[in-house]
């Protein structure tokens, strides 16, 4: 197994619930984390719980072009390298096909499928330069088996995955490793803006999905785990 102590990792949706527990393992561990996320508030206050100090944060609205140039640009001035992208951000939206307005469809695809392309993207580069790295992505399991009400959703998570593996393509001949993660039903805040009935007391913890991906940042030098899935044990939809 590999050691996050010392390595400078950078996780985008950092402030959602999924994101809050793996910056806490992480830091825990002895990982430079440099967080993102959209709300500024949010991101000082868990920068503060976790000894992250000012310079190792930074607001961001990452379907933007120019405010993912300005993140490049912060991180590096925290970071002479980076050794691992972790990218949770994202936005969920349930709805019939017939109640999906252009917006939902537009913003689905936007915050999962654009603003994962500019972040790669953006950093991709830096990998290249080492010819090392990791890249992780949660798709969720709506990216690999679609669900009713879920058309845009799907869409966007489809899409992402089949991005994923077409960059990987290109560097395969390097050590830049991509793993996805296909999470099931997560209690997190996620479900506070979903019109579902769940039984959320069955789903996975955040805390068990933060430890998937603590210990994915610490895959052997020698092989990578293209793809994890992790599910409740039983059926949430009620």
């Amino acid at each position: 197994m590999e050691t996050i102590k010392g390595k400078n990792i950078l996780i985008a949706g950092a402030t959602g619930g999924i994101g809050k527990a793996t910056a806490r393992l992480l830091a825990a561990g002895g990982a430079q984390v440099f967080l993102t996320g959209r709300t500024a508030a949010k991101l000082a206050a868990l920068a503060g719980e976790i000894g992250v100090d000012e310079a190792h944060w930074m607001a961001a609205d990452l379907t933007s072009a120019a405010e993912v140039d300005k993140l490049f640009q912060r991180f590096n001035e925290a970071h002479p390298v980076i050794d691992v992208l972790i990218n949770l951000s994202g936005i969920g939206i349930i709805k019939p096909t017939e109640q999906l307005t252009e917006m939902d469809f537009m913003q689905s695809v936007q915050l999962n499928l654009l603003a994962s392309f500019l972040l790669v993207q953006k950093f991709l580069p830096s990998f290249k330069e080492r010819k090392k790295g990791l890249i992780i992505h949660v798709p969720g399991i709506l990216g690999k088996v679609p669900m009713a009400g879920a058309a845009a959703y799907s869409a966007s998570k489809y899409g992402l995955v089949g991005m994923l593996q077409s960059i990987r393509e290109e560097v395969k001949r390097t050590d830049i490793r991509f793993t996805n993660i296909f999470l099931g039903g997560v209690d997190t805040g996620f479900w506070d803006r979903i019109d579902l009935r769940v039984q959320r007391d069955k789903m996975v913890r955040a805390e068990e999905a933060a430890k998937a991906i603590w210990f994915l940042c610490q895959q052997p030098e020698s092989g990578v785990v293209s793809e994890l899935v992790l599910q409740p044990f039983n059926h949430q939809a009620i």
